[in-house]
């Protein structure tokens, strides 16, 4: 069973709904940290969900993150598993980047 630490990236330049990770087949990922900066100087909000088969599961509803400030999502690790995908989307375009660290188990 091989364990990876990864990270997964995001400029949120569109108002839709982007993919953040999808969890591979057989594999867990136990997310440590989800970044979440402001860079345009306007203060915005960002929503995240994980998606399972059909399912939407909301993590953070409209969230609000600060002008040129940066939020940490999680306190404590999040667990995904196996092709359940992390979904997250801006209210605004081209003010969110979202980075992601987590360790991949499978």
């Amino acid at each position: 069973m091989a364990s990876n630490y990864k990270n997964a990236k995001l400029d949120l330049t569109a108002t839709s709904v982007t993919t953040l990770y999808t969890c591979p087949v057989a594999t867990t990922s136990i997310f440590k940290s989800i970044l979440v900066s402001e860079d345009s100087g306007n203060a915005d909000t960002i929503t995240v969900t994980i998606t399972s088969g059909s399912s939407v599961f909301s993590l953070f509803k409209v969230k609000a993150v600060g002008a040129n400030g940066t939020v940490e999502l999680l306190t404590t690790p999040l667990v995904i598993q196996e092709s359940e995908i992390l979904k997250v989307n801006a209210a605004t375009a081209n003010r969110l980047h979202v980075v992601a660290s987590f360790l991949e188990i499978g």
